[in-house]
C-alpha cells in the first residue's frame, strides 16, 4: 500500500505543476458543459414560415395570428414577385401555408376547404416537427370557431411525466455529464501516461520493485481523485446554472459515478500503455472515446433509431449506461431498481478493462 500511496502522490505534484493540465482537467470540462448544456437543441423554434393569404379576410387573419402564436414559426422577409417553391428552394423559409380565395366563404357554408402547407423536408426531424405543430394549430382553430362536428367526441387528456414543463436541459444536461467525465478523466490519464513514456522515467518503474497491479493502482488513484473533484464541480454549477435538482437516490449516484470515472481513468491508462506519443493518445481518446459517448450512447438520439449491426455497439459503451443512471438520478428518480443492471455492467466494464492493462504492463516490465 506504500507504493501505491507513494506513485499517487508523485502522480498528484506532477499534476500540479502543469498549469496546461490544470485546464484540461477544471476550465475545459466546464466550457464543454456550457456549451452542450445552451446550445444543444432538439426541439425546434424560429422556424421561417411563408403565409400567402389569398383570402385577406378576419377568420384568415385569425388562422394566420395561431400558426404564429405556437412560438415555434416566426415570419420571414418574402416578397409577392418570389415564387413560395423558390423561397424553399433557396432556403428562405422552411415551411410556407397558402390559404385559399374562398377560406371564410367554405367555412361559413359547412364546407371542405383545403390549405396548402410546402414543408421543407430536408432535415427529417425538423420536417416531422413542422408537420405536428401545423396540425394542432388546425386542430384548435377548428375547435375555437366551433367547427367540430357531433361526431369528434373523443378528447384525449394528455399528462407528460417526469418533465411536464418540456425542459430539454432536463434531458442534455445529465447526458452530458456522461461526455465530459468520460472524456477528460481518460484525456488526463492517457496523456500522463504517454508522458512517462516520452520522459524514459516510465524505465525507472518497470527496473524497480514496483508491480504492475501497485503501478496501475497508484498512477489510476491520484487521476480517479482529480476525476472526482471534476464530477463534483461539473455536477454541482450544471445544478445552480440549468436548475436541475436531484430526485432520485444521491447513493445510486455517487456508487454510479465512482463506478464510471474508474472506468474513465483505466480506459485512459489503456490507450496510454498503446500509445507511442501524445498526440496518438489524444487522437486515440478524441475517436475512440468523444465519438462513441457522443453518437452511441443515446446522448442525443434513442439507441433504438441505430441500425443493425451498428446497435450493437452502444453495449460495450461505459458511458451509454451512466447516462441511464444520471437521467434516472435527476429526472425519473427510479431508483435502485430501475438502475442496478447499469451499476452492475460498469463494475464489469472496470474489472475488464484493468485486468487488460495489468496483462498489458505486465509484458513491459523488466524480470526482477
Amino acid at each position: 500500500m506504500q507504493k501505491i500511496i507513494a506513485q499517487c502522490q508523485k502522480e498528484l505534484a506532477q499534476f500540479r505543476r502543469d498549469r496546461l493540465t490544470l485546464a484540461l482537467a477544471f476550465l475545459l470540462p466546464m466550457i464543454t458543459l456550457l456549451i452542450y448544456g445552451f446550445a444543444l437543441r432538439l426541439e425546434s423554434s424560429n422556424i421561417p414560415l411563408i403565409v400567402q393569404d389569398f383570402d385577406r379576410t378576419n377568420l384568415s387573419s385569425i388562422y394566420i395570428e395561431r400558426l404564429y402564436a405556437t412560438n415555434q414559426f416566426v415570419p420571414t422577409q418574402w416578397t409577392q414577385a418570389d415564387s413560395i417553391s423558390n423561397a424553399i428552394d433557396r432556403g428562405i423559409a422552411k415551411a410556407a401555408v397558402i390559404i385559399p380565395a374562398k377560406f371564410t366563404r367554405d367555412i361559413q357554408a359547412h364546407k371542405n376547404t383545403t390549405v396548402q402547407i410546402l414543408i421543407d423536408a430536408t432535415d427529417v426531424n425538423n420536417a416531422r416537427v413542422i408537420r405536428n405543430s401545423i396540425q394542432n394549430v388546425n386542430n384548435f382553430f377548428i375547435q375555437e370557431q366551433g367547427l367540430v362536428t357531433l361526431t369528434n367526441t373523443i378528447k384525449p387528456q394528455i399528462r407528460l411525466w417526469f418533465n411536464p414543463g418540456r425542459l430539454e436541459s432536463l434531458f442534455f444536461v445529465p447526458g452530458v455529464y456522461g461526455v465530459v467525465l468520460w472524456i477528460y478523466p481518460s484525456l488526463l490519464t492517457a496523456i500522463a501516461m504517454v508522458r512517462e513514456k516520452e520522459r524514459g522515467t516510465i524505465i525507472q518503474a518497470y527496473a524497480s520493485s514496483i508491480s504492475a497491479v501497485e503501478f496501475l493502482l497508484g498512477k489510476g488513484l491520484a487521476y480517479l481523485l482529480i476525476a472526482i473533484t471534476e464530477a463534483v464541480l461539473v455536477i454541482v454549477i450544471a445544478s445552480l446554472i440549468f436548475q436541475i435538482s436531484l430526485v432520485g437516490d444521491i447513493i445510486n449516484l455517487s456508487l454510479g459515478t465512482l463506478l464510471f470515472l474508474i472506468d474513465s481513468v483505466l480506459f485512459g491508462l489503456l490507450l496510454g500503455i498503446r500509445s507511442s506519443d501524445q498526440n496518438s493518445a489524444v487522437q486515440g481518446v478524441s475517436l475512440i472515446g468523444f465519438v462513441t459517448s457522443l453518437m452511441l450512447s443515446g446522448f442525443m438520439y434513442p439507441l433504438s433509431n441505430i441500425p443493425f449491426p451498428i446497435s450493437l455497439v452502444p453495449n460495450i459503451i461505459p458511458a451509454r449506461y451512466y447516462m441511464e443512471i444520471t437521467r434516472d438520478a435527476f429526472v425519473r428518480g427510479i431508483g435502485w431498481r430501475g438502475t442496478w443492471f447499469n451499476l452492475l455492467m460498469l463494475a464489469i466494464f472496470g474489472l475488464i478493462i484493468f485486468r487488460i492493462c495489468h496483462n498489458m504492463l505486465k509484458k513491459m516490465q523488466l524480470p526482477q
